[in-house]
């Protein structure tokens, strides 16, 4: 496998490289070479595997050889032991289930490949590996478990002070080991902005190996599109093939990942990206001038994103070709009113508890169903996150409908492990330098 800078599209890197380098000097982000098309036969057929079956599948046609097919196997069987189940709402309403994984999180498929992806390329005595992920809420507590315990490893995890729930905090906070945890007075996009810029100062890469666990990284990007796969087969096995999936969307690698299954051959009919009050993209749709903006806290915060990183890499899909993309891809944007209106409407309809990010996913196939009267077609929507980790969004029956899951009552007490800087690039890199 190949894969070139979006800011070079002739110079190219093998697998191995753009895991570990993640971003290239240029400041581009890697996209492969090719996107091979599946095989028609598989995709007809593919009601029949189950979920790693699929997943094997996938990565081992887009990956090319990059590893061989024994250790790939092995790599999914570990990496992606959790169900990620199609629950069906009403007659053509189904919601994805992505938070079965340890951290209760969609980014738990993305984290945990990557991380084993990392350990198999490591040989031993080489330089510790160093890596530096922003994260606005979930990307933080996958990535902490993921790499829990990994030889040779230190993970740093940027997050912004009083933006991530109190759940999310522990799961960040409470590793030791070699996870630690940096408080960053400022945004999500300010913690972007800071591990963006380590991975391109010289004196930095000169004495540490550093690489990122963000979907900047391509490791974490194609893990993501095995559960796009295996929600088709999931609903093909019920004679559905008309498929529309509404993707919450912050940074922009979920919907991403799922642009990417399109272009493999995933038959889907549109994807809807639903943003919160942080509507770069939605804006862009709407005028045709792509504004990044300073992010704002919403209830829905790991979608708190004003300048979405893979943005770059949904455009490069498209060989920046707006109306191509505004063929297949669908933007709304919601307010924190109307995500707590969704959350109630949701538990008074169906019983079913959602998180804020999955709210904003289903008032979306709401919206697009009135504006183009589609009334056939079956609607996925993602779950991308436990309820249980956003807390102070319920309260009454719902909150008392909701189980706590075990891994978070182990959290509770324990104590929180974080050092606490402003947005600087300088003090986060004396930090680095001195740590």
């Amino acid at each position: 496998m190949k894969l070139y800078s979006t800011n070079n599209p002739s110079s190219f890197v093998d697998f191995k490289e753009a895991v570990f380098n993640s971003m290239p000097q240029d400041k581009g982000l890697y996209m492969p070479a090719s996107i091979p098309v599946l095989d028609p036969e598989f995709i007809e057929n593919i009601d029949q595997f189950s979920l790693p079956q699929i997943a094997f599948k996938v990565a081992n046609h887009i990956l090319n050889g990059a590893i061989p097919e024994a250790d790939l196997k092995n790599i999914i069987e570990k990496a992606i032991n959790f169900p990620a189940p199609v629950i069906q709402l009403d007659e053509k309403t189904y919601v994805l289930e992505l938070f079965h994984g340890p951290s209760l999180a969609f980014k738990d498929f993305g984290a945990r490949f990557m991380s084993r992806v990392m350990g198999y390329f490591m040989e031993t005595g080489e330089k510790m590996l160093n890596v530096l992920v922003a994260t606005s809420g979930d990307t933080g507590g996958a990535v902490a478990l993921g790499f829990l315990g990994v030889p040779n490893t230190l993970v740093t995890i940027l997050y912004p002070k009083g933006k991530v729930s109190a759940v999310q905090e522990l799961q960040l906070t409470t590793n030791g080991q070699n996870i630690r945890a940096i408080e960053i007075d400022g945004t999500f996009d300010d913690c972007q902005a800071l591990v963006k810029q380590a991975f391109t100062d010289p004196e930095l890469n000169a004495k540490f190996r550093l690489t990122s666990a963000n979907s900047i990284n391509i490791a974490r990007l194609i893990p993501q599109t095995f559960y796009y796969f295996n929600a088709y087969a999931q609903l093909k096995r019920q004679g559905k093939t008309d498929i529309v999936f509404s993707v919450p969307s912050g940074n922009f690698g979920n919907i991403g990942a799922g642009l990417l299954a399109w272009k493999m051959g995933l038959p889907v009919k549109q994807f809807i990206a639903a943003t919160n009050s942080n509507d770069t993209v939605p804006s862009f749709f709407e005028t045709g001038v792509y504004t990044p903006k300073p992010s704002v806290a919403t209830l829905s915060n790991a979608m708190d994103v004003g300048n979405p990183s893979n943005w770059v890499r949904i455009m490069n899909l498209f060989k920046d070709d707006t109306e191509a993309l505004k063929e297949i891809v669908t933007a709304y944007s919601y307010d924190d009113e109307q995500t707590r209106d969704a959350v109630n409407i949701v538990y008074d309809d169906f019983k079913y508890v959602v998180c804020p990010h999955t709210a904003i996913a289903w008032m979306a196939i709401g919206q697009y169903r009135y504006d183009t009267k589609d009334d056939t077609s079956s609607a996925v929507f993602l779950a991308t996150a436990h309820p249980c980790k956003f807390p102070d969004m319920y309260e009454g029956e719902i909150k008392a409908s909701i189980t706590i899951p075990e891994q978070v009552k182990e959290l509770l007490g324990k104590p929180i492990l974080t050092v606490q800087l402003q947005a600087d690039f300088d003090l986060f890199k004396q930090y680095l330098l001195e740590n």
